[in-house]
């Protein structure tokens, strides 16, 4: 069992908890008082005292009828004759208008609110001067200021808090009658009556306090709240200090231009700072975009007429929002083909390296005009993992961006898969079929190569794939089990192809021989 009274304020006992818990004697013969000993509206005495119950909550009414114990009415407890002469129930309202001298209203308004300022005392014009950090204090409920000093570790001073004590500041300590007997110290409000007032201190201003000038360079939350509240201060911007307590100029501060070494962030960090740390990455957004790149066509808006026609791969990658783009090469179009830019981020024409702007995926959508270092690339078509990612992500692109690639890829005849890079690896894009002279050949030709980089045409690998794709044992393959061979290899399987490809490799379309398969892979 434990004693506590409820703490009232300012009521000039010490109240909380008066007997701590633990098992309390009952008599003299050593018994203790049980939950079965305790009733309403009875008296227990506990150590000499006198304790009256008069009331329970309702789960201890609960719980006593349960175990069968009868409870007594509930008493009523006794009032406080101070408390009844205190109510404000019964206080006859007096018409009278406070004013703004009334130190008793001030005190129970402003009781334990303190303005708090973050200043500066600047004694470097005297020898062996220097800047020190304080702590200004004032005090709303009666006008008083406190200075206190700011300690930091091995600084070698005197752990001497307080450099003013609180109490209310003269604003011209000197400005006293001619009367006034200047042998007399300690001033008294019948000499001084301009003191310091929450309207003399603000964030930029320097006040002096005992003929010490001190720049109030920041404030707290409830100072700000306090000035925007009472005198419509909006503008809180702080004055930025070193640790050696010098201001840091802020204005004239210029970065430069970008170079074009490197990347962006990693030319701005060389700016920042003496010592360049590597830019931040967002961890999250690797994770969770880890191998996810979408891919799209775009041709090149040039007005040379060599350059026309481009065709161009943009890979853009969610996990560091970072774009590469591939030119495949095309035989006797005198242009090199291959890697035309590294991965790398790309700012929008007109962000400042300040502020830069970057590329999303929300700006590629079919017809979009993307300017990468001052070469303008029109997207004219994207790979099909981009709509149904788009789709499946709805939420995160406009409306526009997949409707347009809906009304592209809705009305493609046929796709050609063709390797971003030279080395025949997986990453592919479509191309769609024009139904010019001789393009059935070259789709042909181009099947052919892309089976020969895949090295499915390795000697010790040609009657593997055979048994691959003949799955009946039978020794030969039909024109569908050559289309699934190339559905698995990501190849085109148009009916036109596959009948093209089945006519080339042997003389029975339906029955393709191992003999017949191995010959035609050796002439590709």
């Amino acid at each position: 069992m434990s004693v506590v009274e409820p703490v009232v304020e300012n009521s000039g006992l010490p109240q909380g908890k008066l007997i701590k818990r633990g098992r309390l004697p009952k008599n003299d013969i050593g018994d203790t008082y049980t939950w079965k000993d305790l009733n309403r509206d009875i008296d227990i005495c506990i150590y000499g005292r006198v304790f009256h119950i008069y009331d329970c909550d309702r789960w201890t009414s609960e719980f006593l009828l349960s175990e069968g114990l009868e409870l007594n009415p509930a008493g009523s407890c006794p009032t406080d004759p101070y408390t009844e002469r205190q109510n404000p129930k019964e206080t006859p309202q007096l018409a009278k208008t406070p004013t703004d001298s009334d130190k008793l209203r001030q005190f129970m308004e402003m009781d334990r609110k303190v303005l708090r300022f973050f200043c500066i005392w600047d004694n470097t014009d005297e020898m062996y001067g220097e800047r020190r950090k304080f702590v200004l204090h004032y005090y709303l409920v009666n006008d008083t200021v406190e200075v206190r000093e700011l300690h930091t570790p091995n600084d070698g001073r005197d752990p001497f808090p307080i450099l003013i004590s609180r109490q209310r500041i003269p604003k011209n300590r000197y400005d006293t009658p001619s009367t006034f007997p200047g042998i007399i110290l300690e001033l008294s409000e019948n000499e001084i009556s301009d003191y310091f007032t929450p309207r003399d201190f603000g964030i930029g201003k320097t006040v002096e306090l005992y003929n010490r000038k001190f720049l109030l360079y920041d404030c707290d939350d409830f100072t700000k709240a306090f000035y925007w509240k009472n005198f419509g201060t909006t503008d809180f911007t702080p004055i930025h200090i070193d640790k050696y307590g010098k201001v840091i100029p802020q204005e004239g501060k210029e970065i430069s231009a970008y170079d074009g070494y490197g990347t962006l962030e990693d030319s701005m960090q060389s700016c920042l700072t003496l010592i360049p740390q590597p830019p931040k990455k967002d961890f999250v957004k690797m994770i969770d975009c880890d191998g996810i790149v979408l891919r799209f066509e775009a041709v090149m808006d040039t007005p040379k007429p060599e350059f026309k026609g481009r065709r161009f791969i943009i890979s853009y990658r969610l996990s560091d929002d970072m774009i590469t783009i591939y030119e495949p090469q095309v035989k006797n179009s005198g242009i090199i083909g291959g890697k035309f830019l590294e991965r790398t981020r790309v700012a929008k024409p007109g962000s400042t390296p300040e502020k830069p702007v970057f590329y999303g995926p929300q700006d590629f959508y079919i017809g979009a005009v993307i300017d990468i270092f001052r070469h303008r690339f029109i997207i004219s078509n994207a790979d099909a993992y981009v709509l149904r990612f788009m789709e499946q992500h709805s939420n995160q692109f406009p409306e526009h961006t997949i409707q347009t690639l809906r009304e592209t890829l809705g009305r493609q005849p046929s796709t050609l898969f063709r390797p971003e890079s030279g080395n025949g690896g997986g990453r592919r894009v479509h191309t769609r079929r024009t139904g010019s002279p001789g393009e059935l050949e070259s789709l042909v030709q181009e099947v052919k190569g892309q089976l020969q980089r895949l090295a499915i045409t390795a000697s010790n690998r040609k009657d593997r794939v055979f048994l691959g794709i003949d799955l009946g044992r039978s020794g030969f393959v039909s024109k569908q089990n050559l289309r699934e061979m190339c559905v698995k290899q990501q190849l085109p399987c148009d009916d036109d192809i596959i009948d093209s490809l089945a006519k080339q490799i042997g003389k029975d379309p339906e029955r393709i021989s191992l003999e017949e398969l191995r010959q035609f892979l050796e002439m590709a």
